[in-house]
């Protein structure tokens, strides 16, 4: 009996970073992962876009049959979360920012938690929000700090990870976090672990970085089914990789985000509803 696909959906290629994530936590689960290449980036729309998007990437991995549903995009778990769960009828749904806010405070020690978004992410506190209300449930003080980082998108995606202009860019971006004394950092972007290494150098090396797709997956983990061994005579899991738009770029860049090959990427076009393509 073949085992449901967890499904995972992202406005592009950032999420990738968390399905890397799965295949640790969950190397034994088939994934479909659908990138919105065509609309990407969601940051810039509307909520009311944001949700209708949303709303229909859900409505793609639903009929994939999928048992669980990893909105890999910060800006739809800041904006959308309550609306992908409606549609996806009673499966679990995990978004991004729940999960990093529980973990950067349970592991700030003085309760300076720095968060690092895309411009839509920052501007809806949907961070601030979830870090207040966890501060409650573990009886931890804490203050917030924030920040944009639109350009760490596109170095991500050019692969300069080490780049002179990368730290450039990254102390102009954190220089201020850095001084504010947080202990704590999250990447509140799934594009944003590809540069770990420099955000690291530039925050400083005893700040806890906070990997929300990270913490999702470890949650994905949990949720799993457990009491389904993994099949040895077929260990390695199909997966599924679907865009919108320019399956062989996504494909190109997105192995170097994954660190291994993928699939083949198929094409899928929004006619009144998901048409899957050969290309």
């Amino acid at each position: 009996m073949l085992r449901k696909p967890i499904g995972v959906f992202d406005s592009g290629i950032g999420g990738l970073t968390v399905v890397k994530e799965l295949f640790t936590t969950v190397p034994f689960e088939p994934i479909v992962y659908f990138g919105d290449t065509a609309r990407v980036p969601y940051g810039g729309k509307s909520v009311e876009t944001v949700q209708r998007y949303a709303r229909e990437d859900t409505e793609l991995l639903l009929s994939y049959g999928v048992k669980m549903i990893v909105i890999a995009c910060n800006t739809v778990s800041a904006t959308a979360l309550e609306e992908v769960e409606r549609t996806a009828h009673g499966i679990p749904v995990i978004g991004m920012i729940g999960p990093a806010a529980e973990e950067a405070v349970r592991v700030t020690k003085n309760g300076r938690i720095g968060i690092a978004g895309t411009e839509a992410t920052i501007a809806s506190g949907a961070y601030e929000h979830a870090i207040a209300e966890e501060g409650k449930k573990q009886g931890k003080s804490c203050t917030t700090f924030t920040v944009a980082c639109p350009l760490f998108v596109p170095l991500a995606e050019e692969g300069w990870t080490n780049h002179a202009a990368t730290g450039l860019i990254a102390e102009e971006y954190l220089g201020a976090l850095r001084e504010s004394g947080v202990d704590t950092l999250i990447l509140g972007c799934t594009h944003y672990p590809v540069l770990a290494d420099v955000i690291q150098k530039t925050i400083g090396t005893t700040v806890t970085l906070v990997n929300s797709g990270a913490i999702a997956a470890k949650r994905v983990a949990e949720l799993s089914i457990k009491a389904h061994m993994p099949d040895t005579a077929h260990p390695i899991p199909d997966h599924t990789m679907l865009v919108s738009d320019v399956p062989r770029k996504f494909q190109q860049i997105g192995e170097r985000f994954l660190g291994r090959p993928m699939p083949e990427v198929g094409l899928v076009t929004w006619k009144e509803s998901w048409v899957v393509r050969r290309v």
